[in-house]
C-alpha cells in the first residue's frame, strides 16, 4: 500500500506551494514533548513561515520534522484545529497505510486476548493504541466505532478494510455523534460501514448478559471502562444490601449487585428508554430491580426527604467537566451529588463515587467526597481506588488517556 499523500488546497493562495509542503516543521524547541512520547502537535508549535498549515487539506498526511530537520514521524493534519496534527508513525520506513493500521489493530487485539475478553471489549483506545482519534468496541461479531479526528476520518475506508482483515466481523457501525468531532470541524452522523447492524448490542460481562441501545445509546452503546470496577463491587455486597444505582443507564451496576446477593436495587436515570432496558437486563439475568425516571439531583433529594436508606450508593454520572472552563461549576456538581448521596447511606454503608471527567483530578474528587462528608457530619474511609479497565490502557506520556476515577468508600455517621 503506497503512502497516503497529502493533498494541496485548491485555493489560489496555496497554488504556489511546492511538494515540500508535505513537510510540517516545528518551531525551535517545540519537539521535547513529542520526543518524550506524546502524539499531539499544537498549531502554535508549527513554524508556519516555512510550512504554512493552510497548505494542507484536512486529514492530509505529512512528515513532521524539527527545526533542525530531524524526522519525528508521519502525522495527519487538521489545519483548522488547535491540535493541528497527530503522530501515527515514528518509523520513517513505515508510512501511513493500510498495513500500518492492520498491524495496530492486530497488536491491540492481542492485548485484549491476553486479558481474556477479546469478544466483548474496547478493542482500540485511541492514542493508547497508537491510533489517535479512533475508538473501536467489540460486541461479539459486531464492531462499533467512533472517529474523533480529521485524520482518522480521512483514513476511514482504510480502517474499515483493516477491521475486515483482522477481525472479520459481521458488521461495523460508525457512531460518529460525539461532541469531540466539533473541535475538528467534523459533522456528526451514524451509519453502517458494512454488514448487518442491529438496533441493540448484546454484551457479556462477568458471565452476565445485557442489551444496550446502539444508535440511540450513549458512547458506543456500553461502558466497558467500568467493567473492572463493577467486578470490584462483589466483595462489598451483603445479602441484605439495598443498592442505589445513580445515573444507571441500562443497569449494569445494579444487575451485578443483585447477582452478587443484594436484596434490592433501585436504578435512577433521566432516560426512560435506558430504564426500560435496565428492567429487561435484570429479567434476563434472573433478578428484578426498581427504576426511578428522574434527574439525579432531584431524585437524591426526593429520596432523602422520604427517609430512604441504602447500604450501597453508586454514583456514575456523565462528565460534569468537559472543558477547563467548566472546572469550578463541575467541582460544585460533584460535591453536591456526593453530599446528597451521603445523606442516603445507612451507617457503615458503601459509597462508590466515580468521575469520567479528565479535567477533574483524582485528588479533586477525593476532596469533593471529603468536603461532602464533613458537611454531612460523616466519616469517610477510602477502601480502594479504581480506574478504567485494562482494555483502556494508559499511555504514560499522554495524561489525557487516564480519565476514569472510582473510589470505594466506607461511610460512618461518627465524625472523624
Amino acid at each position: 500500500m503506497p503512502l497516503i499523500r497529502p493533498g494541496l488546497m485548491s485555493n489560489p493562495s496555496a497554488s504556489h506551494v511546492e511538494p515540500a509542503a508535505r513537510v510540517l516543521r516545528l518551531k525551535r524547541g517545540e519537539d521535547r514533548r513529542l520526543a518524550a512520547g506524546h502524539l499531539w502537535v499544537f498549531s502554535n508549535e508549527i513554524d508556519t513561515a516555512s510550512t504554512p498549515l493552510t497548505a494542507f487539506d484536512v486529514g492530509a498526511v505529512a512528515e513532521l520534522r524539527t527545526s533542525r530537520d530531524a524526522f519525528l514521524g508521519y502525522v495527519c493534519v487538521n489545519p483548522h484545529a488547535l491540535i493541528c496534527a497527530r503522530i501515527l508513525s515514528r518509523d520513517a520506513a513505515q508510512p501511513v497505510d493500510r498495513a500500518l493500521i492492520e498491524r495496530r489493530l492486530a497488536t491491540a487485539l492481542v492485548l485484549r486476548e491476553k486479558l481474556g475478553k477479546a469478544q466483548y471489549c474496547r478493542w482500540v483506545f485511541g492514542e493508547s493504541d497508537l491510533l489517535p482519534g479512533l475508538v473501536l468496541d467489540r460486541y461479539g461479531d459486531l464492531v462499533v466505532g467512533q472517529i474523533a479526528t480529521a485524520g482518522m476520518e480521512a483514513l476511514k475506508h482504510e480502517i474499515e478494510a483493516a477491521v475486515r482483515s483482522v477481525a472479520s466481523p459481521r458488521g461495523l457501525f460508525w457512531k460518529n455523534d460525539s461532541a469531540a468531532r466539533e473541535l475538528e470541524h467534523l459533522p456528526q452522523f451514524a451509519e453502517a460501514a458494512f454488514g448487518d447492524v442491529p438496533a441493540e448490542v448484546e454484551v457479556v460481562e462477568a458471565g452476565l448478559r445485557f442489551s444496550a441501545p446502539l444508535a440511540a445509546g450513549q458512547k458506543t452503546g456500553w461502558f466497558y471502562d467500568q467493567s473492572a470496577n463493577r467486578a470490584r463491587l462483589a466483595r462489598y455486597i451483603g445479602s441484605r444490601a439495598r443498592v442505589l444505582d445513580v445515573c444507571s443507564y441500562v443497569g449494569a451496576w445494579a444487575v451485578a449487585a443483585l447477582r452478587h446477593g443484594a436484596a434490592r436495587a433501585l436504578c435512577v436515570d433521566a432516560s426512560e428508554a435506558a430504564l426500560e432496558l435496565a428492567r429487561r437486563n435484570a429479567e434476563r439475568n434472573s433478578v428484578a430491580l426498581e427504576v426511578l425516571h428522574a434527574d439525579a439531583f432531584d431524585a437524591l433529594k426526593s429520596l432523602g426527604e422520604r427517609g430512604e436508606r441504602f447500604e450501597v450508593v453508586i454514583l456514575d454520572p456523565p462528565a460534569f467537566i468537559k472543558r477547563k472552563k467548566d472546572i469550578p461549576k463541575g467541582q460544585a456538581a460533584y460535591r453536591k451529588l456526593n453530599q446528597l448521596a451521603l445523606g442516603l447511606l445507612a451507617d457503615e454503608g458503601l459509597l462508590v463515587s466515580c468521575s469520567c471527567s479528565y479535567h477533574l483530578a483524582a485528588g479533586e474528587l477525593v476532596s469533593a467526597i471529603q468536603s461532602a462528608a464533613r458537611h454531612a457530619g460523616h466519616f469517610v474511609q477510602i477502601l480502594e481506588a479504581g480506574g478504567q479497565s485494562p482494555d483502556h490502557p494508559v499511555h504514560p506520556a499522554i495524561p489525557e488517556t487516564r480519565y476514569l476515577k472510582a473510589f470505594f468508600c466506607r461511610v460512618t455517621r461518627a465524625v472523624g
